[in-house]
């Protein structure tokens, strides 16, 4: 049976691990964002002062998954809710309980910050994800809507 991955903070010396999968992130979605998004993405997650977090999964001793998580007030709930904004796992190593591992560690994190739910979106084609976030979560039926500036 394969190793399961280790899960951890993203530590402020490795942005040369993180770059390669955030970007892989952003060409899934076909995004392109300016340089300046990252550099300012890269600084939120270090900062002890923002909501924003970072994991991500090794597996034999190489980075090969990301996920980023914000918590936010809601006027609904005393504690926070936890938004889980990105979630990517390096070609190489899908299917190897990347993806659920990293999602299991922001439960545990969220329920540690007393959070009530956690939550993210995904695009309707993201067939492979959604046969993944079916076992890990229930799908509430609310529509997006977006309006860009």
């Amino acid at each position: 049976m394969p190793d399961a991955p280790l899960i951890r903070p993203l530590r402020p010396d490795e942005r040369a691990a993180w770059e390669p999968l955030w970007q892989g992130y952003l060409r899934f979605y076909g995004a392109t964002i300016a340089p300046e998004a990252s550099d300012t993405t890269w600084a939120r997650l270090h900062d002890p002062a923002e909501p924003m977090h970072a994991l991500v999964a090794e597996l034999d001793g190489a980075v090969v998954g990301l996920v980023h998580y914000i918590y936010h007030r809601s006027t609904w709930t005393v504690g926070p809710y936890c938004y889980l904004q990105d979630l990517f796992t390096a070609e190489a190593a899908r299917g190897r309980g990347v993806g659920r591992a990293l999602i299991e560690a922001v439960y545990a994190s969220a329920q540690e910050a007393g959070a009530s739910r956690v939550y993210w979106l995904t695009q309707e084609g993201n067939v492979t994800a959604r046969a993944l976030y079916d076992t890990l979560a229930d799908r509430p039926g609310f529509i997006q809507y977006r309006k860009v500036f």
